[in-house]
């Protein structure tokens, strides 16, 4: 750009100088002009005086002759011819000198004129250059400083360049010696992964399954990759379909309806006379409209419930789509069977003695109007049974033609709307005939009015659902084609049914993986509890399992304590009883009685003995011999040593084995940890390797890349220091031709 404006400075510069130095030619040349001009105007007015000094010596001369003619009239008279000779001669004389005084004075005014103009052009234009000599001037100083803030900045960047040049050349000496370093572990590498290669493919082609991807077939059962964004914009259609559909049904139901009503009204009322049997045959196919109409909105509606978020929603998995065109075939059907009577009907109309030419006319474009309606209807029935073929039949259409298909669909919804909008047309203009008949009475002209609210209803509803249709067009044809990956398209509609399948129950399944995570442990915690399990042989978990069997065998003794104590009331309630019929069997009357009195109170104090020391003491009775005491107390101690003995070889067992089993978890825990820090050890030795691989194509590209870079940087430099050069040479030209711009400015 400084170069580019220096050339056009430069041009500029030229160009003054060269109209300063033809201004200063014509000011000479006109400078030497009006030195002329002035010499001349000095002989002129010089010749002037002479002349007027002459003509006042003439005029004096004059006088003295009229005076001497006084006197001398006789001498006059015969001088007369002279002196009139001589007068003559001076008048011409004087004439001629009168004429080229005034074309000098003329010249000399128009010099006079051009002088001034010239001077005030001259003047101007002189002023006019100063100003351009000062921009000039502004700019030549502006475009130094310019050129001395780059010289500036291009020498900082010299040096930067020179310092990142010589870090490179740095990093680039580190660089060769890291990758001789890496290329020999290269080498240690390549030999270790090429046997574990030969391994690993001996393994994949041994275990890995076959690859369903390959075949159509298996690969249309593959669930495609799940588009949410897609799903949720079709189902947002689908509503929006379905309320345009609920609003053409209402229209159609309102449509029908009125023209049933208009049939039992016009051109025959049926109040004041019969109705034809065409006619009335018209109004009962007509009354069935609701049964064929309403079963749209309902086919609609299943199609809009089965497209969800979850499902993939395409042509070969949309079933409910066949519904609607059943529906849409059977109201198809319904209109070609009321079509003849209905042309018919407006044929009898215009048959009427009331129908003018002017209701003729409109009742016969109606009739035009109608079959243009039943073939739009033909086209779009055909155009939705092509779309439910892909899941019904889907050789029937190729997914190629699936975008034909929607243009076409689209066509036919703009073709539909045009039609209605030439019925509304065209019926508009027969109610306002019918309204002029003299026999049209109120309820004519309302039921004219419902239709013509009906129809424009009808003619709004098909407008939003073309234009719908036309601008999702594109949305359709992209969203309602994909399948599964690696594949075109799904083979059949059972293998889509499958997929569908497949598909819930992957979300089942991952669902049921979806499981809220443990609290996490602190780092250095974890390292902690994981050298006390490496190093202990018990664990925190056989511990618990340790606390939990005791306390389960507490929850056990505690109950056979219960137990036991409940069947030790019970032996001392038979032994009482047993030492109550000895004691009658050994003893009389008498001493039974005795015995009686006495064994009482003692019965009290056992009672009371066993209820506060039943926990604590063992049985006794008081009522026995010393013999069976004795017995009784050996075979106690007996037994009582005995289940001592036996219940610690119990306990001593019981903790062996929680011993040894606390010792097995600890060792197979140990096992699982060694086979984890193998696995994890193999997957950062393959990562390792993938990284030294990386690092040696980077460190080839990077060392590709300082040198491209040092090579750069010196060309950069070079031309730099040209480009250098060649501005402090335009930099000095500049100088010297604004100096010299300056001092000629100066001159003038």
């Amino acid at each position: 750009q400084l170069r580019a404006q220096n050339q056009v400075l430069k041009k500029g510069v030229v160009d003054e100088q060269a109209n300063s130095a033809s201004l200063k030619e014509q000011l000479k040349m006109k400078d030497q002009s009006l030195r002329k001009l002035q010499q001349e105007m000095d002989s002129l007015t010089f010749r002037n005086q002479q002349l007027a000094k002459r003509v006042e010596l003439l005029q004096d001369e004059l006088a003295l002759s009229e005076t001497r003619g006084k006197k001398n009239k006789k001498s006059a008279e015969s001088s007369s011819q002279l002196s009139q000779e001589q007068k003559s001669v001076f008048n011409e004389d004087l004439q001629k000198k009168i004429e080229e005084n005034e074309r000098l004075h003329i010249l000399f005014f128009e010099a006079d004129e051009q002088h001034k103009r010239l001077e005030a052009e001259l003047r101007t234009r002189l002023e006019v250059l100063e100003t351009d000599a000062a921009q000039h001037q502004t700019v030549v100083d502006s475009l130094t400083r310019k050129y001395t803030d780059t010289i500036e900045k291009l020498q900082n960047d010299k040096t930067k360049l020179e310092i990142k040049s010589q870090t490179l050349e740095r990093e680039a000496k580190d660089c060769r010696l890291r990758t001789e370093e890496c290329q020999q572990q290269l080498k240690n590498l390549q030999a270790a992964l090429g046997s574990r290669l030969e391994e690993s493919l001996c393994i994949i082609n041994e275990k890995v399954p076959f690859n369903d991807t390959r075949s159509s077939r298996y690969n249309a059962l593959n669930v495609p990759l799940h588009n949410r964004r897609y799903q949720l914009k079709l189902r947002d259609l689908a509503g929006q379909a379905l309320a345009f559909v609920q609003e053409l049904v209402t229209a159609l139901l309102n449509f029908h309806t009125y023209t049933e009503q208009k049939i039992q009204i016009f051109p025959i009322d049926s109040a004041t006379d019969t109705v034809s049997p065409l006619n009335q045959k018209f109004s009962q196919y007509l009354h069935e409209n609701a049964s064929y109409v309403r079963p749209l909105e309902e086919g609609m509606h299943h199609l809009f419930e089965s497209i969800t978020e979850d499902t993939v929603t395409v042509l070969e998995t949309a079933v409910k789509l066949k519904g609607f065109s059943e529906h849409l075939a059977s109201y198809l059907g319904f209109l070609r069977k009321i079509l003849p009577y209905q042309l018919k009907s407006l044929e009898e109309e215009c048959e009427s003695s009331l129908c003018t030419a002017a209701l003729r006319a409109r009742n016969m474009e109606l009739h035009s109007d109608m079959k243009r309606l039943i073939a739009v209807f033909e086209k779009l029935h055909t155009y939705v049974s092509l779309l439910v073929l892909p899941s019904t039949k889907p050789e029937g259409l190729l997914r190629t033609n699936y975008n034909l298909v929607f243009t076409n669909i689209a066509a036919s919804l703009h073709g539909f709307h045009d039609i209605l909008k030439d019925i509304s047309k065209h019926y508009s203009q027969k109610a306002t005939l019918e309204q002029d008949v003299p026999t049209a009475t109120q309820k004519l002209i309302t039921t004219n009015d419902c239709i013509l609210s009906s129809i424009a209803a009808l003619t709004n509803g098909a407008g939003k659902i073309a234009s719908f249709f036309s601008n999702n067009l594109d949305h359709f044809t992209a969203s309602l084609s994909y399948g599964p990956k690696g594949g075109t398209e799904f083979i059949s509609p059972l293998s889509a049914e499958c997929m569908l399948q497949y598909k819930k129950k992957a979300v089942a399944y991952m669902k049921s993986l979806k499981k809220p995570c443990a609290s996490s442990v602190p780092y250095e915690e974890a390292l902690a509890n994981r050298r006390v399990l490496l190093s202990s042989t018990e664990s925190r978990e056989g511990l618990a399992q340790q606390v939990q069997q005791s306390l389960e065998k507490i929850a056990r003794l505690e109950q056979e304590k219960e137990h036991w104590m409940l069947e030790a009331q019970l032996a001392k309630i038979k032994l009482e009883k047993e030492n109550q019929k000895l004691k009658n069997s050994l003893s009389g009357h008498l001493t039974e009685t005795l015995q009686e009195h006495s064994v009482l109170p003692n019965v009290a104090e056992q009672k009371k003995e066993t209820t506060e020391k039943s926990l604590k003491e063992p049985i006794r009775s008081t009522s026995l011999t010393p013999d069976v005491e004795s017995r009784e107390d050996l075979i106690k101690n007996h037994y009582m040593t005995r289940i001592a003995e036996l219940t610690s070889h119990l306990q001593l067992a019981d903790s062996k084995s929680v011993h040894f089993h606390a010792e097995c978890r600890a060792l197979a825990k140990r096992l699982s940890l060694a086979e984890k820090s193998k696995e994890s050890l193999t997957e950062e030795l393959k990562l390792a390797s993938q990284n030294i691989s990386r690092l040696q194509d980077e460190l080839m590209t990077t060392k590709r890349s300082y040198e491209d870079q040092l090579s750069m940087m010196s060309d950069h430099l070079c031309s730099m220091n040209e480009t250098l050069t060649k501005q402090r040479e335009e930099i000095d030209t500049l100088k010297m031709t604004s100096k010299g711009n300056s001092k000629k400015n100066k001159n003038r």
